[in-house]
C-alpha cells in the first residue's frame, strides 16, 4: 500500500507539528482498546506513555501537534507508533469493496489508526485485558508501571522490562488487583526475558508460527496472541475475536469468515469493533 509522503514535521515551543495528517481521529484510536495508557484531558487532547515518553497529543483540523515531543522522536517513534505513512484513505477504499456493512463502518470509524506499540508492553495488556473492560485494564496497567516501571517524571512511569517482572512472583503482583492474570504476566515475563518466546521472530515469521510463539505462554490462547501481533507487531493481516466481534461477525457478516477479509484484515476489525460498540442496537 502507498506511504503518505506529504507530511511535514517542524520543531515549535514546547513540541512538534506534523500538518497534513490524514485519517486519524484521537478518539477512536487512543480510546478503542488498542491501548491503556492514554487520557483524554479536559480540552480534547490525549495524555499519555509509550516507549518511555511521556507525550501530550492534540489535533487541529489536519494538524497533529505532539508536546514534549523532538523531531527525532518523532522520526523514530511517533511516525511509527500512529501509522503516519500508511495510506488509509487508500486501505478503506479497498476494504469496502469487500461487504456494504465495511464500508459503512469504515465511512463510521474512518479515524481509526493501528497503533505500533511497544511488543512486550502489548502482550502484557492484553493478557491482563482477558475478562475484562477498558477502565479495570487502565487501572491495572497504572498500577503495574507505578509499582515496577522506571520513573520518568511526577507521576508518570515507564512500562516495566520483562527482566524486571522476571524477577516479580505471583504474589508481589497482588497489589495489582488482576487476579488470574498475575501468573499469567509472570509466565511471559520469564519466557521472554529468558528467551523462550521470541518476540522479535513474531514480527517477520509466517503468521502461524508467530501465533505459536506467543501461545508458549501459560493462559495466552488466540484471541490474546492474535491482539499481541496486530497492535505489538503492526500484523495487520491479524483479526482478534473477543465476545463484541464474535457477536458482530454472527450478526453482520454470518456468512464470512476471518481470511475472507484479506491483508488488511486488522484493520477492518478495528472498522467493526468500533462499529458495533457504538451501535449496540444491531444486536437487540
Amino acid at each position: 500500500m502507498s506511504l503518505n509522503q506529504s507530511m511535514e514535521c517542524e520543531k515549535i515551543t514546547g513540541g512538534i507539528k506534523i500538518s497534513n495528517i490524514q485519517d486519524l481521529d484521537l478518539a477512536q484510536t487512543l480510546d478503542c482498546g488498542q491501548s491503556f495508557r492514554w487520557s483524554e484531558q479536559p480540552d480534547g487532547s490525549f495524555k499519555g506513555i509509550a516507549y518511555n515518553k511521556s507525550v501530550t497529543v492534540r489535533l487541529s483540523g489536519t494538524d497533529l501537534y505532539i508536546e514534549n515531543s523532538s523531531k527525532e522522536d518523532y522520526e523514530q517513534i511517533w511516525k511509527k507508533y500512529f501509522d503516519l505513512e500508511l495510506d488509509y484513505a487508500k486501505i478503506k477504499e479497498e476494504i469496502s469493496k469487500i461487504h456494504p456493512i465495511l464500508k459503512e463502518a469504515a465511512g463510521y470509524a474512518s479515524g481509526i489508526r493501528i497503533l505500533q506499540q511497544e511488543p512486550y508492553e502489548a502482550l502484557c495488556t492484553f493478557i491482563i485485558s482477558q475478562n475484562n473492560n477498558i477502565k479495570r485494564i487502565k487501572g491495572i496497567v497504572q498500577r503495574l508501571c507505578e509499582s515496577f516501571g522506571e520513573k520518568l517524571g511526577e507521576n508518570e512511569y515507564a512500562f516495566p522490562t520483562a527482566e524486571r517482572m522476571a524477577e516479580l512472583s505471583v504474589e508481589e503482583l497482588a497489589p495489582l488487583r488482576a487476579g488470574f492474570r498475575n501468573r499469567y504476566l509472570i509466565d511471559a515475563a520469564q519466557k521472554v526475558a529468558g528467551g523462550e518466546v521470541n518476540l522479535e521472530l513474531c514480527r517477520t515469521a509466517d503468521y502461524e508460527t508467530a501465533r505459536r510463539e506467543l501461545m508458549k505462554i501459560t493462559g495466552v490462547g488466540v484471541k490474546v496472541a492474535d491482539c499481541t501481533l496486530l497492535f505489538g507487531m503492526h500484523r495487520i493481516e491479524a483479526f482478534p475475536l473477543d465476545v463484541w466481534m464474535k457477536r458482530a461477525m454472527a450478526t453482520l457478516f454470518p456468512e464470512m469468515k476471518p481470511q475472507d477479509f484479506g491483508e488488511y484484515a486488522g484493520i477492518a476489525q478495528q472498522y467493526i469493533f468500533h462499529y458495533s460498540r457504538m451501535h449496540p442496537e444491531i444486536f437487540k
